[in-house]
């Protein structure tokens, strides 16, 4: 190598150190300055890496691969576990050093004797069920068949029936992925069932295959006519689409699903793989994280939502109230103004762009989403929606006071002059009416309203520039806002801060003598009338939006619910979290 260094071009090794192919190309460097201009530094490098150890080692074992040099493991023995006892039962009957201490109590170790036994079981292929012989009484006239076992477990076959209106057979309507019949690979959709452990099966209806198949223990042969070639040799491709469920779902309540026993129970806010969706009425999913690969049935989004809008129609139904305007809802939840008989109607100054009481209901079952990872220094608004005092404004209050250097709000515009001791972009941005106006009409706010004659609003620039600064915006809007706020640029996390239930509701902010938000010319708790109020709020909101909050925070303890607010703000960084898929497209 040192004369590599001294030398105008590099010189070549011995040849015995490399591999044929491998030593011409090192011998074809010395050719390359003649040909090209290339620089000394680069054959230099190019040299030393060819001739390097680590490029041998990995050309052997390339060698070895491509040439088939790899002998398959194959066991020693099959007695290993016997092995392991006679040798412990040896090192037990002798004075034991350190070394032979430590050897005896691994293999007195359980796990380790149930390991040397699957060994050994694996070794001599003692290999449980065993099958029964195949029977070969079939009638050389019945079309060709198929003989499968599947051995039954505490799990389901994974596998769905119909009957076919014309033939009157009963009929493979699906596999479900993941299952045994699917493990199996040996049954498809449109196979013909003719016989299960014997007994025909042309014209029974599916309910009552399901009931044979309920009283089968251990083995269960099925006798089948394959299916067509089109619909055997189709390839089914897993779905790598994720949804976010906006309902519970309880299989065993669903009078429609085609098998109860293949149904997956879900809860609102769980994140669902979706695997197939080739039946628009019920899909096969997982719960994202389960561990078990066997997928199960659930409504589709078709479905789900024709279920929805029937339970809207009906006059029971708490969605039908809301939207008929139930007493108790109607006229608090409009949020630009409080009906009290007792006093007087107070303006609220920020109402939303929409002069709708609140917007109509939409049906979202699911939600398709995505995982997305905040990159550091462009953070995630947190934005919280609550009923007039819930007390999220003292949230956001304490989390930026928290830590101002990394938590800031938004610094809202108005149309009212500027105050002689104030300063442009401090406590307001100072816009004409004219200007504001305008903007107001371009959808560049995304609330607003009037106060004592000024326009007051909170802009889209306004939360820009404090995103651009590498800051956490901490935002507290009406709820009609999420619309404009929920956009891929900025990607929101939405907290819902709900109060608790009525009577700890009077009791925290009465033994805390929390004072009313609701009438600022007051300095008094809440009324009765108010709590009430407030919780009927929330439920409004929460029936109406709660598909757009990534996260509830129940505001029983403030100091608690601070707390808990911290730790959301955390996740939100540090933790990858589940987003609108089209956000990370």
């Amino acid at each position: 190598m040192p004369a590599l260094v001294a030398s105008p071009t590099p010189s070549s090794p011995t040849p015995t150190r490399h591999d044929p192919s491998l030593q011409r190309l090192i011998l074809a460097l010395d050719q390359i300055p003649n040909k090209i201009d290339v620089r000394q530094e680069d054959l230099i490098f190019l040299n030393n890496l060819l001739q390097s150890s680590e490029l041998q080692a990995l050309l052997k074992i390339h060698g070895k691969v491509s040439t088939n040099e790899c002998i398959e493991p194959c066991p020693v023995a099959s007695n290993a576990s016997q092995i392991a006892y006679d040798v412990g039962d040896d090192l037990r009957s002798k004075p034991m050093n350190s070394d032979a201490k430590e050897l005896y109590q691994i293999l007195a170790f359980p796990h380790f004797q149930a390991l040397l036994e699957c060994h050994d079981k694996i070794a001599s292929k003692d290999f449980m069920p065993r099958l029964p012989e195949l029977p070969l009484d079939i009638d050389e006239g019945e079309p060709s068949v198929k003989i499968v076992r599947l051995v039954k477990s505490n799990e389901p076959l994974g596998a769905t029936i119909k009957c076919d209106e014309d033939s009157g057979m009963i009929v493979i309507a699906r596999i479900m992925h993941g299952g045994a019949a699917d493990r199996s690979g040996v049954i498809h959709v449109g196979d013909e069932v003719h016989e299960v452990n014997g007994i025909p099966v042309k014209g029974k209806e599916p309910d009552d295959v399901v009931s044979i198949l309920a009283g089968i223990n251990g083995t269960i042969t099925f006798k089948l006519v394959p299916a067509e070639l089109e619909f055997e040799n189709r390839i089914y491709r897993e779905s790598q689409v994720r949804v976010r469920a906006h309902f519970d779902y309880d299989p065993k309540d669903d009078k429609l699903i085609p098998c109860k026993e293949a149904g997956l129970g879900f809860n609102k806010g769980d994140i669902l793989h979706i695997v197939n969706q080739d039946d628009p009425t019920w899909w096969q999913a997982r719960k994202e994280g389960d561990k078990n690969q066997r997928a199960g049935l659930i409504p589709g989004r078709q479905l789900q939502e024709r279920r929805e809008a029937l339970k809207r129609t009906t006059p029971s139904s708490p969605a039908f109230q809301r939207e008929q305007g139930s007493p108790g809802l109607r006229g608090s939840g409009r949020g630009s103004t409080i009906r009290n008989s007792k006093r007087k109607t107070r303006k609220i100054m920020y109402h939303a762009k929409e002069n709708d009481e609140y917007d109509n209901e939409e049906i979202i079952v699911f939600d398709e989403v995505a995982r997305f990872q905040v990159t550091p220094g462009r953070y995630r608004p947190i934005v919280m929606i609550a009923a007039p005092g819930v007390g999220r404004n003292e949230l956001k209050r304490r989390i930026i006071a928290s830590d101002p250097s990394h938590f800031k709000a938004t610094i809202p515009h108005t149309s009212r002059p500027k105050k002689p001791t104030e300063v442009e972009g401090k406590e307001y941005h100072f816009l004409s009416r004219l200007q504001m106006e305008s903007d107001i009409q371009n959808n560049r706010f995304i609330e607003h309203g009037e106060y004592k004659g000024n326009l007051y609003g909170t802009s889209l620039d306004a939360i820009y520039d404090v995103v651009n600064s590498s800051k956490v915006c901490i935002l507290n809007v009406h709820p009609q806002a999420i619309k404009l706020l929920r956009i891929s640029d900025l990607k929101p996390y939405i907290v819902f801060v709900k109060p608790p239930s009525i009577d700890r509701l009077r009791m925290t902010r009465l033994s805390a003598q929390a004072k009313s938000t609701l009438d600022p010319t007051l300095t008094r708790t809440f009324s009765d009338e108010e709590l009430h109020e407030m919780i009927a709020t929330s439920q409004r909101i929460e029936a109406l939006y709660s598909h757009y909050f990534d996260y509830t925070l129940i505001n029983d303890d403030l100091q608690v619910a601070y707390s808990e607010l911290r730790v959301i703000a955390y996740r939100v960084e540090h933790e990858p979290q589940w987003v609108p898929a089209g956000w990370v497209r």
